[in-house]
């Protein structure tokens, strides 16, 4: 059974990514690696380089960077609680990102909060707080 544990001792970068549940398909991981927003331990690398528990990885998902301490691998995705386990956040981090997503949030005070379409109303207000008219 050692070939079971040696399995475990690092992963693939893009695997990891996927396993970990910052991306939904391997494919993504695979784009998001040699588009150059992975970094591991300060690093651009590429989607086959392991991870191994104390790397510090960086990924940046739209305008979010996370960055994260692997603590764990596992040889399935699974749930997204089960995924939580595989990485820690730091607190400073994990503020800083909440800030600069809050200062997003704010900067647009006119989208509406509920999900789906804007409304003609919510659309004129999205417009007026941009500074467009409407004719």
């Amino acid at each position: 059974m050692a070939g079971a544990k040696d399995e475990l001792e690092t992963m693939r970068t893009d695997t990891w990514l996927w396993v970990a549940r910052f991306v939904k398909t391997r494919a993504l991981a695979v784009d998001a690696v040699n588009g150059g927003r992975v970094q591991v331990n300060g690093v651009r690398v590429k989607p086959s380089k392991p991870v191994k528990p104390g790397d510090r990885v960086e990924i940046t998902i739209g305008q979010d960077r996370h960055r994260v301490d692997v603590t764990g691998l596992a040889r399935r995705r699974g749930s997204a609680t089960d995924a939580a386990l595989l990485y820690s956040e730091r607190p400073e981090d994990r503020e800083e990102r909440e800030r600069l997503a809050e200062q997003r949030r704010l900067a647009f005070p006119g989208v509406p909060e509920r999900g789906g379409r804007p409304t003609k109303r919510d659309r004129r207000k999205i417009d007026a707080a941009r500074g467009r008219e409407r004719r």
